[in-house]
């Protein structure tokens, strides 16, 4: 690949709200996983960032190198027997590599193509590097596949909910591949509606307030989650309701705020008596009982009480 300084940037999807905007484009899954880029040549990864992931998935790096030489842009997926897709399994494998006794595999879940030998696919449009990217991947190991994809809306609808990992869809124009968002991808997620009793608030400023999300779970509350900043007509409706409990300052694990990685979020708790109404990417908390993208909270379910609530 010596014409070509690896890694690639790579493309940036826009989010849309309604999948409508996706129309004309060609559509595939946006599955749960960590973006990827691999040259097959070298067997070599790199995250989205750049970052070499090549020792932390060389089991993956391995497979590679029986593909054509080539540049893929892709999801790395950890797939566990039962063919569930667990994002969580990704974190365990930074810093230490594939570990004996591991409970999942790892996929590639390929979706363009950005070069072939020495040749750029990038000034291709979409369709031709679909084309290719099929060709590239016909004969390879299992654990190497290329999403689907279709231009078919009502088709793409289907997937979501359907496949396992699925949590939206990605529409991409007919047209070269650009890196950032001008690329032209545009992101919708799925949304789904439940409820929640408030543990607590976080953040110094009213533009940054937030809730500790919470469900029962036996006979007490288990944070699930941290809301993305209130809007003024919520914050206002909780000023009333909410009742510090008289404990003081507490720390949750930036896991629970959907971060892994990051510092422990200081939160004020609150006696766990009111109940308010979120917007997320799932109907139930995921991996290690909690939301990984922060829920919108939409309004207080003054019509509800937290034993009403299912369990974490």
């Amino acid at each position: 690949m010596a014409r070509l300084s690896l890694p690639l940037p790579l493309a940036v999807c826009r989010a849309v709200t309604d999948w409508h905007d996706l129309e004309r484009c060609f559509i595939e899954p946006k599955v749960d996983g960590w973006r990827l880029q691999v040259h097959t040549g070298a067997g070599r990864l790199w995250s989205r960032h750049g970052t070499d992931l090549t020792a932390a998935f060389s089991d993956l790096a391995a497979l590679t190198r029986e593909v054509p030489d080539c540049v893929l842009d892709g999801e790395l997926l950890a797939v566990l027997p039962d063919s569930t897709i667990s994002f969580a399994q990704l974190q365990s494998r930074p810093g230490r590599g594939p570990r004996r006794g591991e409970q999942f595999t790892i996929h590639l879940a390929a979706f363009d193509v950005l070069a072939v030998g020495t040749t750029d696919y990038r000034p291709r449009p979409y369709r031709e590097r679909r084309a290719e990217l099929l060709d590239l991947l016909a004969d390879a190991p299992p654990t190497l596949r290329p999403l689907p994809s279709t231009t078919s809306l009502d088709a793409a609808c289907m997937w979501v909910g359907a496949l396992e990992g699925v949590e939206g869809l990605v529409g991409k124009p007919d047209r070269p591949y650009s890196a950032g968002p001008a690329s032209g991808w545009l992101k919708w997620r799925s949304r789904h509606t439940s409820d929640a009793v408030v543990l607590g608030v976080c953040g110094r400023t009213p533009a940054t307030q937030a809730l500790v999300l919470g469900l029962p779970y036996r006979h007490e509350f288990r944070a699930v989650g941290v809301s993305l900043p209130l809007a003024r007509a919520v914050a206002g409706d909780l000023i009333s309701r909410l009742r510090p409990s008289g404990q003081t300052e507490q720390r949750l694990p930036g896991t629970v705020g959907g971060l892994p990685g990051s510092a422990p979020i200081a939160y004020l708790p609150v006696i766990p008596d009111v109940v308010v109404e979120i917007e997320a990417d799932r109907e139930r908390p995921a991996e290690f009982g909690r939301f990984r993208h922060r829920p919108r909270v939409l309004r207080v379910r003054g019509d509800l009480r937290p034993q009403d609530l299912p369990q974490a």
